[in-house]
């Protein structure tokens, strides 16, 4: 099975016979059959981005018949995998009881990676998805908007969500469960000095909690220009985010596996649908691709490297269209596993307040 599943596989599954898709499916399958559970190797740590997707809990191919309930699933998931992304908090701020429910139901060693709220990014935000007393301090006139930008809201609703985000952490930096708070710029930030700025800024509002940003408009990626970028990064004591996704595009980044923290590489797979990439498609469209190993076996010998030059890597899958994840981030780590060892030092999440310069 190993060298038919190393062949070059049809370039992308859309373009591929509802058999080659089986085909395709079932090669995945039989590699991540063969994975480390939970999917940790050394210093290498793989995960998916969120464990509740309900494509993932419709498919029935990862949890159990009962496991069912919200407590359920995460302790699963957490058994299965040694880290997660939680993308919810992208989209809304979660209370700080819910994540000290997380901490409650996951072991001591589990590590959790935030995403940040969207209006922290630069990203809109629909009123409804704001707590419910910044809403009631809104002026009338925004309620009354689809979306609002960061620029449209006042500098104290503003100061209010950083704070709301940073007491949303609280539990997880008290429990050491921390691993690093993802700031996913949106397409159109372009690589400006101004917006150099709003990067540095957010590095300042996160008062030393470990902080990883992930760059999307392709002019942050260009050839004289990213090794500056982490270079920045790396003096603001950041993590670069590498990622796997179309290339080509205007919101393209290349897969450049360059470590700007030495305490840290984080990997982000976004799949590989050139058509969708930037289309005006739901997100289920957009991530719907399975990775075939062929494709993997490449990440699995620069993650190898990566885990030489970092003391932690994580790998973090964000496929999440049915079990599409959870095959990419298990394939990953059994041709991972095939290769020589990795080193094997403690994977305890980011001390927060330490900085590199």
């Amino acid at each position: 099975m190993h060298e038919e599943a190393l062949r070059d596989p049809p370039r992308s599954p859309s373009e591929e016979t509802a058999h080659q898709q089986e085909q395709r499916l079932a090669r995945a399958m039989a590699l991540a059959a063969c994975t480390p559970v939970p999917a940790r190797l050394g210093n290498v740590l793989a995960g998916t981005a969120g464990w509740t997707d309900p494509t993932l809990v419709k498919s029935h191919r990862f949890y159990p018949k009962g496991v069912s309930s919200p407590a359920q699933r995460l302790s699963f998931y957490a058994s299965q995998f040694p880290v997660v992304e939680v993308n919810s908090s992208y989209y809304a701020l979660p209370g700080p009881r819910m994540v000290a429910q997380w901490v409650e139901r996951t072991a001591p060693d589990f590590v959790f990676n935030m995403k940040a709220f969207a209006p922290l990014t630069q990203h809109p935000v629909e009123p409804a998805r704001l707590p419910p007393d910044v809403q009631r301090a809104l002026p009338a006139a925004l309620l009354d908007k689809r979306r609002l930008y960061p620029a449209d809201l006042p500098a104290e609703i503003r100061d209010a969500l950083w704070e709301r985000f940073r007491q949303a952490l609280d539990p997880l930096r008290q429990a050491r469960k921390l691993g690093v708070v993802l700031f996913q710029f949106p397409p159109w930030f372009t690589a400006t000095r101004g917006n150099v700025r709003v990067i540095e800024d957010c590095r300042t509002r996160m008062d030393g909690l470990p902080f990883a940003v992930e760059l999307r408009h392709g002019s942050w990626g260009a050839p004289d220009r990213i090794e500056r970028v982490v270079d920045l990064l790396r003096d603001l004591g950041a993590f670069y985010v590498i990622v796997d996704e179309p290339q080509g595009k205007q919101n393209s980044m290349p897969p450049t596996a360059l470590v700007a923290d030495p305490r840290l590489a984080v990997v982000r797979f976004h799949g590989r649908r050139e058509e969708t990439w930037d289309a005006p498609v739901s997100v289920n469209e957009k991530f719907r691709y399975l990775y075939d190993p062929a494709e993997l076996a490449p990440w699995a010998e620069t993650v190898a490297r990566l885990s030489q030059e970092a003391e932690q890597v994580h790998a973090i899958f964000n496929n999440c269209v049915s079990d599409s994840a959870v095959l990419g981030a298990r394939g990953l780590m059994t041709l991972l596993a095939r290769r020589e060892a990795v080193p094997t030092e403690e994977t305890a999440p980011i001390p927060a307040g330490s900085t590199v310069h």
